[in-house]
């Protein structure tokens, strides 16, 4: 029986370099569910779509092919209509419209086959926003990955400076409240623990020690040593 892992949490806790981590430490597959909404988000802002439920957005869902695979290394790459988009989903504006195109039932209606199909036959840490209360609510693991919107901030405005971008923390910090208020408001699978889910606050821990908290709970609810 494959075990099901749902790790959800607020923009910028970490959600997928801990889950990454963790799941190969585990020999398990990493699922990032936000990067097929940023896919979408981007299919949107290459053809210059609002991201609201509208007949554009309808009409891009049918023509548009999103795709989880892996390389050599084991490392997720997302598939737009076959071109490899992993990178371009990475940017402060591709995730805000991916929160915003996140609300619309359509889209999550989308994606939600795909994600579950991936948990019926694998070992699977999938992380998200509504993973253990929508689309795994029998997961046999479910954790809450959260830190204060400060830390969450320095670590992506980290991040993006070693990337070379011209960023601000101010915009960065601006971004993540924003972005947790309008995850955590909408109508539509609001961001939320799910009831049965254990928290694990990374705000004081680094990413080894964020590692081997999400490892623990999940050894400990399983009741096994992978």
């Amino acid at each position: 029986m494959s075990v099901a892992v749902a790790l959800d949490g607020p923009a910028g806790a970490g959600k997928s370099s801990v889950a990454k981590k963790a799941a190969k430490e585990l020999d398990f597959i990493y699922v990032d569910t936000g990067a097929l909404y940023r896919t979408i988000g981007l299919a949107a802002m290459r053809e210059n779509i609002e991201p609201v439920a509208s007949d554009e957005v309808f009409d891009l869902l049918k023509r548009i092919k999103v795709e989880l695979t892996f390389n050599e290394k084991g490392e997720q790459i997302v598939l737009l209509n076959g071109e490899d988009v992993s990178g371009q989903i990475r940017t402060p504006e591709a995730s805000m419209t991916a929160s915003k195109i996140s609300a619309i039932p359509e889209v999550r209606a989308f994606l939600l086959d795909l994600q579950r199909s991936m948990a019926k036959t694998n070992n699977v840490i999938m992380d998200g926003r509504d993973i253990g209360t929508v689309v795994l609510p029998d997961a046999q693991v479910k954790i809450f990955l959260t830190a204060a919107p400060e830390a969450r901030a320095g670590r992506r405005y980290k991040e993006l400076i070693e990337k070379g971008m011209d960023v601000k923390y101010e915009d960065i910090l601006n971004d993540v409240i924003e972005r947790d208020n309008f995850d955590m408001n909408r109508e539509i699978a609001p961001l939320k623990p799910a009831e049965d889910s254990v928290t694990v606050d990374t705000t004081e821990l680094d990413f080894d020690q964020s590692v081997e908290a999400v490892i623990s709970v999940i050894k400990e609810k399983t009741d096994k040593h992978f």
